[in-house]
């Protein structure tokens, strides 16, 4: 009686374990692709495979040429599993000037930024490929894109930022006019990952792009930047994020953080709270500027921080705590995730 009782509890304990085991590593999986599969756009919201509306949550590494050693497998991996980011964004430095950047080092932005695409797909999160430029270069990003399209463009995970911000003096008729162009490249090889496009003035006047939309593609969306502490990235961009949600312009925050536009000065996080809160509100998909170490605001991480990640609160700067905070908060209470709660 004794050795089956003995028998009994050590079979009770052996399931318990078995069992705690299993709970915890589905608690523990985080597989946003494998989750919502193909994106799609319908009317101006992001979708899953399903066809049910969600959002995604990430952040941005900085620029590829200034922090290459942040673009690694094992960055990516604790920020998805640590941080509980669905989306990770590459910001390949396209710009005239930029050192290591794409127009004088190819061959380095490719090897720099496909580490972070490859790393991603194999992490089942979603990832943006930015063409980080500030001024038009068509030929080029369509040789880019094309090139992408065609090596990545069979996997679900990958979004295409064509143009991560115009400036104050681009108008709406020549990015729309370039955006045409890139489109009709991607659109030869990959016929429906999501597109995402600029907006005037740095990504500032999406309601613009709202009154004159493109046309004849499917799984287009627009970006809208904010930097919270500056006051007019405050109620007046909200106000025009507004008119373009009510025109029905589908609208992804690529970038954003809650210092000035400068990158730098103070971290307003109640104007931060209230954009975050905005954009859940209206299922906006948001990512966060930039996981760097340079000595400003936005940047999220301490110089003697790793570069592959694994880092502990006392190494993440406020951008970076706060940033951490969101991501984690929605990212695990948003209903689309329930089932591995």
């Amino acid at each position: 009686m004794k050795k089956y009782a003995l028998f009994s509890i050590l079979l009770f304990a052996l399931t318990a374990c078995v069992s705690a085991s299993k709970s915890t590593t589905q608690l523990q999986e985080w597989a946003p692709v494998r989750i919502n599969g193909q994106l799609q756009v319908k009317g101006r919201f992001m979708c899953n495979e399903k066809g049910d509306t969600i959002s995604l949550r990430g952040v941005s590494f900085g620029w590829h040429n200034l922090w290459p050693r942040f673009y690694n497998a094992e960055t990516v991996k604790w920020l998805k599993n640590e941080w509980k980011c669905s989306v990770l964004r590459a910001a390949m430095g396209a710009y005239n000037g930029v050192e290591d950047g794409y127009l004088v080092n190819p061959e380095f932005a490719l090897k720099t930024v496909e580490k972070v695409i490859k790393a991603s797909i194999e992490e089942d999160i979603y990832v943006i490929i930015d063409w980080h430029a500030h001024e038009f270069y068509p030929d080029l990003a369509k040789e880019f894109f094309g090139s992408m399209a065609r090596k990545y463009g069979k996997h679900p995970h990958v979004i295409y930022e064509i143009f991560n911000e115009p400036t104050h003096d681009h108008f709406w008729p020549e990015i729309k006019a370039y955006a045409e162009e890139v489109i009709a490249e991607i659109r030869k090889y990959d016929p429906d990952n999501i597109i995402v496009v600029g907006t005037p003035s740095w990504d500032q006047h999406v309601d613009i792009a709202a009154q004159d939309p493109i046309k004849g593609y499917h799984n287009i969306m627009y970006s809208l930047h904010y930097y919270a502490a500056s006051p007019m990235h405050q109620e007046p961009l909200r106000a025009r994020a507004q008119k373009a949600i009510d025109l029905g312009l589908p609208l992804f925050v690529t970038e954003s953080s809650g210092c000035e536009h400068t990158g730098n000065g103070k971290l307003d996080i109640p104007e931060w709270t209230k954009w975050v809160k905005f954009l859940e509100a209206n299922r906006i998909s948001w990512v966060s500027w930039s996981i760097s170490n340079k000595n400003e605001t936005c940047s999220m991480i301490l110089p003697r921080g790793s570069y592959e990640g694994d880092w502990d609160t006392d190494v993440i700067k406020p951008t970076g705590i706060q940033t951490r905070e969101y991501i984690r908060f929605y990212n695990t209470t948003d209903r689309n995730y329930e089932n591995l709660r």
